[in-house]
Formats: C-alpha cells, sequence, structure tokens
C-alpha cells in the first residue's frame, strides 16, 4: 500500500479537485470505488419466493459457486414489487446458516440419539404412517348410517409461512385423503 503524503488528505483532495462540497468523488476513498456489488460477481440469478410469511413476496436470488451470495426482491413480482421486509431481506443468513439441517433427521422409539436418515427411506416412513392412519381411523358411515367417507386420524397444522398456493395444495390433499381436521395461520 502506498503511503500517503500530505495532498493527499481527504481535506486538501476535496478543495482542489471537482467536488469541492465534498459529497462525491472527494470523500470516496480507494477501497469504496475498487468494491463491486455481490450481485456483479455471481454466478447466477433465480427466481424465488420469500419463506417468512403467506405474502408471497417475490425474491432474486443470486449464487456463486453453490452458495448464495445476495437476496433482493424481484421488481417483476406483481407481489412485492421489488420490495422484501426486513425479515425477507435477511433472508440470506437463512439459506446460510451453519446451523440449518441439511440432512434428514430421525429419532427412533426409546432412542437417545438422532440419526441421519436417506431423503428416500424418510419420504417411505411418512408415506406408510399416513396410509396406515388413515387406515387405521376411516370412517365410511355415522351410527345412522349415514355417508362420512373420512378419517380422523390425521391432521394437518400448518403455519404461514407458505404462501396461498402451497396452503391451497395442502387443503386439497388433504381433504380428499379424508381428513377433516386442517387448520394453518394463513387461512384468516
Amino acid at each position: 500500500m502506498a503511503r500517503l503524503t500530505f495532498l493527499d488528505w481527504p481535506v486538501l483532495r476535496q478543495l482542489r479537485g471537482a467536488d469541492p462540497t465534498g459529497r462525491g468523488s472527494a470523500v470516496t476513498s480507494a477501497t469504496t470505488r475498487e468494491t463491486v456489488p455481490r450481485t456483479v460477481t455471481a454466478d447466477g440469478v433465480v427466481d424465488s419466493i420469500c419463506p417468512y410469511c403467506a405474502v408471497g413476496c417475490g425474491q432474486r436470488v443470486f449464487h456463486k459457486d453453490g452458495r448464495v451470495v445476495q437476496i433482493e426482491g424481484n421488481p417483476d413480482s406483481p407481489v412485492s414489487r421489488g420490495r422484501l421486509c426486513p425479515k425477507g431481506a435477511a433472508s440470506q443468513q437463512l439459506a446460510n446458516s451453519y446451523l440449518r439441517q441439511t440432512t434428514v433427521r430421525y429419532r427412533p422409539p426409546y432412542a437417545t440419539r438422532w440419526e441421519d436418515l436417506e431423503l428416500d427411506v424418510a419420504m417411505d416412513m411418512i408415506a406408510d404412517r399416513f396410509i396406515e392412519a388413515r387406515r387405521a381411523h376411516w370412517q365410511d358411515e355415522d351410527e345412522q348410517g349415514r355417508p362420512l367417507q373420512r378419517t380422523m386420524g390425521i391432521a394437518s397444522l400448518g403455519g404461514a409461512t407458505i404462501d396461498n398456493e402451497e396452503n391451497y395444495l395442502i387443503k386439497k390433499f388433504f381433504t380428499a385423503a379424508g381428513a377433516i381436521q386442517i387448520e394453518n395461520q394463513a387461512r384468516i
């Protein structure tokens, strides 16, 4: 790094340059001039939806070397028009957190430790349990012989962190499976 001379002092640079008021290039350091946005050096960008609430704000996710480097509001989104709330703007921290679980974790009954499972194995376990609960608690008709066609062994309790389209699909899926106990925060 070159040694600064007396003439390189910011006030003198300001007075002798094209920026006497000190609001532009005179007060910009060399480090600031060399800084480029993370979005310029990204390998690519994908459109996404903010994961925090049911509003469904559009996001542009910039990535480099398989890692999220920047998340911004998507100006093409009719929902948010390029704006994000503070949580949505900070969702890069959610994607890059060292605490984020990236594997399926399972604790068998009576076990004291969690173990990793393959995704296919976990999905098969969930499907088997879903089908068994539906079958074991299925009700064709009530005491008077009126048709019910429902199960009381399955319920859905969702949060507001999924958007309206996902809530719609979940409602359709659980209704088709015969469940009647379907609830989430976004329904109001």
